[in-house]
């Protein structure tokens, strides 16, 4: 155990005297997630809107008038069709709205009257939510009657705020991101330096240098997840906690072990730093696409659906939401644990044995 720990105090040191990547981890786990929260949004904002008025009448102003900051930018009046067209074209406005002479009187004749919405669907999202937004204000202006009454009830996030759960899903995609490659880069730069043979020859079990080093990584990474949590998600953005922190720790601790499994299966096939980051995008990219973090399972492709049961960041990303966002108890999180522990056990053994191989 002396051996063991004296490993990892000595890649401790080289981490810490390392500052471009003390940097890296730093804003990663800090500003990334920050700016990943603060930059992406999922409903209108600033949205630039034009309209043309073929006839007259108040309703057009009316509905203009709802269309105000910060979801919107003052509507831009164009004289035609064809220059509000141009103005899509050339990405001027995102949205165009089209009364056309009879809008208002067939409004109030009740006879069906028609608005032409042009969209810039390049910018998909924020078009077709503005789209939405139209259609809601449209609802409200017309006063409709029907037998009908809908109460909605938004459960784990009242407001509807999106930036706690795009933060979230980024420190998580953040985590596989660095452990995989802390964990692989650590035994690479024995290579690149020309230390490995040095490595061999220590009067230490190689079974004792392979966990020394893969753990040392893990303690940096959960490190990480410490400040990220403490300082940008319940700092800044205000994320709940409602379950349990202690589970969440230690679903993290189990999750990066798996993505240490990963990062020692990379080490054992790269020779050079670079080769670890093209391998790392390579593994990492398809664990992120299939876990649900960035389109939700069940909008996949039914073979992509079965496939994602082998990613484990679809464990890792389900148990922590459920844990902050719905409060699920110890007892209701074991599939998680087991989805986690299960694959972190074969990644692990088999990028141990990988690089075990090596020594």
């Amino acid at each position: 155990m002396r051996s063991f720990w004296t490993v990892m105090a000595k890649e401790f040191l080289s981490f810490l005297r390392s500052w471009g990547l003390v940097a890296v981890v730093l804003y990663s786990f800090t500003l990334d997630v920050y700016i990943a929260g603060q930059g992406i949004e999922v409903k209108p904002r600033n949205v630039r809107v034009g309209y043309v008025i073929e006839g007259g009448g108040v309703l057009p102003q009316k509905i203009l008038s709802h269309l105000h900051a910060p979801e919107f930018q003052k509507p831009k009046w164009f004289a035609s069709q064809k220059e509000l067209q141009k103005a899509i074209f050339n990405k001027e406005i995102l949205v165009g709205l089209i009364f056309g002479h009879d809008f208002e009187k067939n409004i109030d004749s009740h006879k069906g009257a028609k608005l032409d919405v042009l969209l810039d669907a390049t910018a998909a999202s924020q078009a077709y939510i503005t789209l939405v937004y139209l259609q809601n204000t449209l609802l409200r202006l017309e006063n409709i009657h029907i037998p009908l009454k809908l109460k909605i009830h938004k459960l784990f996030n009242q407001n509807a705020d999106s930036h706690m759960f795009i933060s979230f899903a980024e420190m998580l995609s953040v985590i596989t991101m660095i452990g995989i490659i802390l964990t692989a880069a650590v035994f690479v730069k024995e290579k690149e330096d020309g230390t490995w043979d040095i490595m061999l020859l220590m009067p230490v079990d190689s079974r004792l240098v392979i966990l020394a080093k893969a753990a040392s990584q893990i303690a940096i990474v959960m490190g990480g997840i410490l400040i990220c949590v403490g300082f940008v998600l319940l700092g800044v953005f205000h994320v709940p906690i409602n379950g349990s922190f202690l589970a969440f720790m230690l679903l993290s601790l189990l999750y990066a072990f798996t993505i240490a499994g990963i990062g020692l299966f990379i080490a054992a096939a790269s020779h050079t730093i670079m080769e670890v980051a093209q391998l790392s995008v390579l593994i990492m990219m398809p664990l992120i696409f299939l876990s649900g973090a960035w389109t939700p399972i069940y909008s996949m492709h039914p073979i992509l659906q079965k496939l994602s049961v082998i990613s484990p960041l679809r464990y890792y990303i389900e148990g922590s939401e459920s844990i902050f966002f719905r409060g699920t108890g110890w007892s209701d999180l074991y599939p998680y644990f087991m989805g986690v522990s299960v694959l972190g056990i074969l990644t692990f053994w088999y990028g141990y044995r990988k690089i075990g191989r090596l020594f």
